[in-house]
C-alpha cells in the first residue's frame, strides 16, 4: 500500500530553524521514499511500511535530541506525489 504524509514540525526552542533543517535532512536521506519540502511542511510519499518506519525513527531521534516540540501530520492512504 502507498501512503502520503504531510508533516510539520514546531520545535519549542529558540533555535527552531536549525532543528527543522536537521530533521528535513534526515527525511531527505531516506531511500525509496520521495520527500518534498516547502515553506509550510514536508510531504513524504512511498510504501506504507517504509514511510512509517522513517517517521518512527525520525520523530524518536528528534524528541531525544531536541526535547520538547510538536509534530503535526496528515496521512492519506494513496500516493499523491505531485507531477512536476
Amino acid at each position: 500500500m502507498k501512503i502520503s504524509v504531510e508533516l510539520s514540525l514546531y520545535p519549542l526552542d529558540d533555535k527552531f530553524l536549525s532543528i527543522i533543517q536537521d530533521i528535513v535532512e534526515k527525511l531527505n536521506a531516506a531511500k525509496d521514499i520521495r520527500v518534498i519540502t516547502n515553506t509550510m511542511s514536508t510531504q513524504i510519499f512511498g510504501d506504507y511500511r517504509l514511510v512509517m518506519a522513517l517517521l518512527t525513527e525520525t520523530i524518536e531521534y528528534s524528541f531525544a535530541t531536541y526535547g520538547h516540540q510538536v509534530f503535526v501530520a496528515k496521512f492519506i492512504n494513496n500516493d499523491l506525489t505531485p507531477e512536476l
